[in-house]
């Protein structure tokens, strides 16, 4: 049976007497017409679907960019850190410098003479870390007076900031200067370390800090750095995806794994050491367990990346070299939102 809406609006056209019975004739209204025999119960209206609220956009979908390396600028030859600053140029997004920035004391004059001219260009979008290089003196004050508040507090070189639904820590791995007291179970760091991951349980984690407790290089004392352990404990215990590094002049990439070294498909961090920035080649010696691929002979950039729940990585070389290395990884704290 078909049903029609007699509203106050509807109008009487006709009167009609058939017999007995009298029949009055209406011009429908469009609703009316609209939803005649759509089986709508009567009075029915379509519910307009409110807009959405500025300002409640999601991350869904949504990629971050991070892009850098480590070991960058030395006045002896800019034509280096010029190259890769060249790569940066043209790659939108936040630009990660994991240490060794202006060689070789990181004076005021060093970042203002050699590294300003060439990765300064992006000093807006930068987020660095302090090196061994850095420190030319107990304070790293050339490094903070260049930076101020973009490094963190001062005096500390550690501090943490996101992109989307990554948690980005970036840390000090200058484990033996004594002012900041060191990297060791309850030290400032490694307190604040576990306090800042604490606040953060369901977002994908990467860090970066200029020393890598894993490496290939040739000589040990300079490539492995076991005293950055308990921060890789920490990290692990939070299931971080990712952990960036200079220090050797090389490129590397590791295998997930635990802070022992033990490979860990599932759970464990993927290291990749990007000492590349520009400074000088490190040779790199035989293969530490779970690396995955090795390079000292490339400048270049690695490019993360970071989609909710996942990421890529991308090296690239300057101008006129050929080694390249990409893939993917699944964020560990991924949401049942990811693809």
């Amino acid at each position: 049976m078909i049903r029609f809406k007699i509203s106050a609006s509807s109008r009487v056209q006709q009167i009609l007497r058939i017999g007995g019975t009298v029949f009055l004739v209406f011009s429908l209204s469009p609703v009316s017409l609209a939803h005649a025999g759509k089986g709508y119960p009567a009075g029915w209206r379509k519910q307009e679907k409110a807009p959405p609220k500025p300002g409640r956009a999601s991350n869904a979908g949504q990629t971050f960019t991070l892009v850098g390396a480590g070991d960058i600028a030395t006045c002896k030859h800019l034509q280096s850190a010029e190259a890769t600053a060249k790569l940066i140029e043209g790659i939108p997004g936040t630009v990660f410098a994991v240490g060794d920035l202006a060689y070789e004391k990181g004076s005021s004059t060093e970042f203002k003479d050699c590294y300003d001219p060439t990765w300064g260009k992006f000093k807006d979008r930068t987020k660095p870390a302090l090196g061994n290089h850095d420190y030319g003196g107990p304070t790293a004050d050339g490094y903070f007076q260049y930076w101020g508040a973009q490094a963190g507090p001062e005096g500390q070189g550690f501090y943490s900031y996101d992109l989307g639904p990554w948690h980005i820590v970036v840390l000090n791995t200058n484990c033996g200067k004594k002012r900041m007291g060191g990297c060791g179970k309850d030290s400032p760091q490694e307190t604040w370390l576990r306090e800042d991951l604490a606040k953060h349980p369901d977002s994908c984690i990467l860090a970066y800090g200029h020393h890598a407790l894993f490496s290939s290089g040739v000589l040990k004392d300079h490539a492995l750095h076991p005293l950055m352990r308990p921060l890789w404990q920490d990290l692990y215990a939070a299931h971080a995806d990712l952990i960036l590094a200079g220090h050797e002049h090389s490129y590397e990439r590791f295998a997930p794994q635990d802070p022992d070294g033990k490979p860990d498909p599932a759970h464990g961090i993927r290291e990749i050491v990007a000492g590349t920035g520009g400074r000088s080649h490190d040779p790199l010696g035989f293969a530490t367990p779970n690396s995955e691929v090795r390079e000292w002979k490339t400048y270049g950039v690695l490019k993360l990346t970071l989609a909710p729940g996942k990421y890529n990585w991308e090296f690239i070389p300057v101008e006129g070299q050929s080694f390249r290395d990409s893939g993917s990884g699944v964020c560990h704290n991924a949401t049942s939102t990811a693809d």
